[in-house]
């Protein structure tokens, strides 16, 4: 309706209902309960408009990395937007924190790169990851190689390339996704995917067996590209198994694969190195970054390229006369110098030996959380976990999803002061990475009430003994 004969609604709750259509949301249930205005922040707590404080359990969505209220990043971007609040990287063009943000990455990088592509988020970047692989394979004369797996259960993204990587069913019903030439490898969750008797060593060469098996029946002249995450964050903290990585990565080699790393989610600290990459012991073509790039304090998003990519690209753009493809906001200045400072920070604090630290202790309540009558496996790495909730744990029994127990977990931590996610069987837990060990106790300790409150919910609607 025109804004004059627009009702004045009495609330930013009731605004934001009215008008706001949020991602990962039931829509009815929006306009119908409205949401949590969060107004502050401090440490790793943000604080609701009535003045309420939670632990934030998911570092927001994975990536508030330094928390809620680092004076030094405000002072970074405040500095940046007063010298020059904006320039574009399009034809020749360049800003200094743009310029020296993409030398310290390359510094950085868990192994060799050649340059930096900035974006403005993760899917963003895989997504340019996609048509980087597919302008490769056509430069190097090889138009029919184009094909890329990704796996069940990953996600890279919700862009329409990025949500077909993606292998989570709500990511694809009724998008029409995915795409042609999106295939989807196995999961590599032993716990759900184990079979009888199977070791975690045979698991993980069943796993790359099924890779192989993919790759030949679609051909191997036709696959380009194979796209993983370190760890599965969003997909249920999948830690893969022992030596799953040394299987996959000799059959792409074989093949002339690339592999891309997805380290928007693990890249800066989460799994107790700088990188996941380092972690797992990959040895990509590509890395994606994002998230704790910029410790969430502004969007940006980088993909890292190898010398055999960018080679081709270059030699590609001299041919057409352009390499067009590129964001209006890509490396923009003031996100470059939060970036830029994020990664000082990093630097001058050792975060990674901060995570490192505190991790076994986190890693410790995992454990215990994992013998929870509610919790069928407890899982994790560093500063990541996943407790995937079972009617019946010796059994490795699955709820009815219609029920949603993990989402209503994830209400009942709300309740005791913890914001976190129920994605699909999974609470995720992911705290800043500046979480001290006494924080670590108390959130721990409210996730474990919130699991005996879910339980006696589930006893009494007969869901479980």
């Amino acid at each position: 309706m025109p804004n004059e004969i627009r009702p004045r609604l009495n609330s930013l709750e009731a605004v934001d209902a009215a008008y706001h259509l949020h991602p990962y949301t039931n829509a009815v249930a929006q306009e119908k309960d409205g949401p949590l205005v969060i107004t502050g922040g401090d440490g790793v707590h943000v604080i609701d408009a009535s003045g309420r404080r939670y632990i934030e359990g998911l570092a927001g969505l994975f990536c508030a990395s330094l928390g809620f209220s680092e004076a030094r990043l405000v002072e970074a971007a405040t500095r940046q937007l007063k010298a020059m609040p904006f320039y574009h990287a399009f034809g020749h063009k360049a800003t200094e924190p743009g310029a020296l943000l993409a030398e310290r990455l390359i510094a950085m990088a868990p192994v060799p790169m050649a340059k930096v592509f900035f974006a403005g988020s993760g899917s963003e970047a895989n997504d340019t990851a996609v048509k980087l692989i597919w302008y490769y394979n056509n430069a190097v004369g090889r138009p029919r190689k184009k094909k890329i797996v990704s796996r069940l259960r990953a996600y890279h993204g919700v862009t329409v390339a990025t949500a077909s990587l993606t292998g989570l069913p709500n990511n694809h019903r009724d998008f029409d996704l995915p795409i042609p030439g999106i295939l989807h490898a196995m999961c590599p969750h032993f716990y759900r995917h184990g079979e009888p008797g199977e070791t975690e060593e045979q698991f993980a060469t069943r796993c790359a067996a099924d890779l192989e098996a993919l790759i030949e029946r679609e051909g191997p002249d036709t696959i380009a590209a194979f796209f993983a995450e370190p760890v599965m964050v969003s997909g249920g903290v999948i830690v893969p198994p022992p030596t799953y990585f040394a299987k996959i990565q000799p059959i792409l080699k074989r093949h002339d694969i690339l592999l891309v790393a997805d380290e928007v989610i693990c890249g800066f600290g989460r799994t107790g190195n700088m990188f996941g990459t380092q972690t797992f012991g990959l040895e990509p073509d590509m890395i994606s970054l994002a998230k704790q790039l910029s410790a969430a304090y502004l969007p940006i998003s980088a993909l890292m390229i190898n010398a055999k990519i960018y080679q081709a690209i270059a030699a590609e753009s001299v041919k057409i006369g352009v390499f067009a493809h590129g964001f209006t906001y890509s490396g923009h200045p003031v996100a470059a110098a939060v970036a830029l400072e994020a990664l000082k920070i990093y630097e001058e604090r050792d975060i990674v030996a901060h995570v490192r630290e505190v991790a076994p202790l986190f890693q410790e309540w995992v454990r215990r959380l994992g013998g929870h009558p509610l919790i069928g496996e407890a899982r994790g790495v560093g500063l990541v976990a996943g407790l995937e909730v079972s009617p019946d744990k010796k059994n490795r029994a699955l709820f009815d999803p219609s029920l949603a127990v993990a989402a209503e977990a994830a209400r009942r931590a709300q309740a005791h002061g913890v914001i976190t996610r129920g994605l699909g069987d999974t609470i995720n837990l992911c705290p800043p990475l500046i979480i001290d060990e006494s924080e670590i106790d108390e959130l721990m300790a409210r996730i474990e009430r919130a699991f005996d409150d879910t339980l006696a919910w589930a006893r009494d609607r007969g869901l479980m003994a």
